[in-house]
């Protein structure tokens, strides 16, 4: 069900990212229906509908209008470098329901698919929220990055436990903790500035940070078991993307 919303991807780059968004629309028709809308300027090269139909939109080859403006590792072409896959949720403005199994396993497997063609390290299977902080939430603290994860596709941890004790770097704050805190964000691809300064930016990039990998409170303060996670994710990184190539490898090894 094709869109006429692409282009070419400039510099040649070839993708090497994918990044999950969820619809936020009451209605996933009316959201496919934007999608392949001429004049809408937006566009996704996969949706997938809550019983796990998957439609393809724009040619894994061209360039969709999925991710706007958005960032990761000092790239801000993120609609060049990667593949956009529209997942059918109301979203936040609409209730939030969780995830269907079904249609889960169906954005699993075909992010599987998608690796099997393309080169895409586990730590740059991201949320539209990752690229983009201050603009966007999806898809959302309810989406299951560890489902995801088990089967081969992504980036994860197990969060580190939530103490209520401890120090936390939380809005206001300045000094070598705050530079250190961002530096590690930084280093793991989030857009924002090492500066010294818990400014808005960062309280952003710590919430979205908190929305993927420590869902379980949202509130942009940067505690022991955020800071902990994040250099969990740092350390496993490179393991995360030699675990990856050789099950890209069994992979092949199998096809028919």
């Amino acid at each position: 069900m094709p869109s006429p919303n692409h282009g070419e991807r400039r510099d040649g780059r070839r993708p090497d990212m994918i990044v999950l968004h969820y619809t936020g629309m009451e209605d996933a028709e009316a959201a496919l229906e934007l999608l392949k809308a001429r004049g809408s300027e937006v566009s996704a090269h996969y949706f997938v509908f809550e019983d796990g139909r998957i439609i393809q939109m724009v040619q894994e080859s061209r360039r969709a209008w999925h991710a706007g403006k958005s960032s990761w590792a000092g790239e801000t072409d993120i609609n060049s470098c990667s593949i956009g896959i529209e997942i059918a949720n109301p979203g936040h403005d609409h209730g939030y329901p969780e995830y269907p199994k079904r249609q889960i396993a169906a954005v699993t497997a075909l992010c599987r698919s998608i690796q099997t063609r393309n080169t895409i390290p586990p730590a740059r299977v991201l949320a539209h929220s990752d690229v983009a902080p201050s603009r966007k939430q999806d898809p959302g603290e309810k989406f299951p990055w560890r489902t995801l994860y088990e089967s081969g596709v992504g980036h994860w941890v197990k969060p580190a436990p939530i103490m209520n004790f401890g120090q936390s770097l939380k809005p206001g704050d300045r000094g070598d903790g705050v530079a250190a805190l961002q530096k590690s964000l930084a280093e793991y691809g989030y857009g924002v500035d090492v500066n010294g300064e818990y400014d808005s930016m960062t309280l952003e990039v710590v919430t979205a940070f908190q929305r993927h990998f420590r869902p379980e409170r949202l509130d942009g303060v940067a505690d022991q078991s955020t800071r902990s996670t994040l250099q969990e994710l740092l350390a496993t990184r490179g393991r995360a993307r030699t675990m990856a190539a050789r099950a890209r490898t069994a992979m092949l090894l199998v096809a028919p």
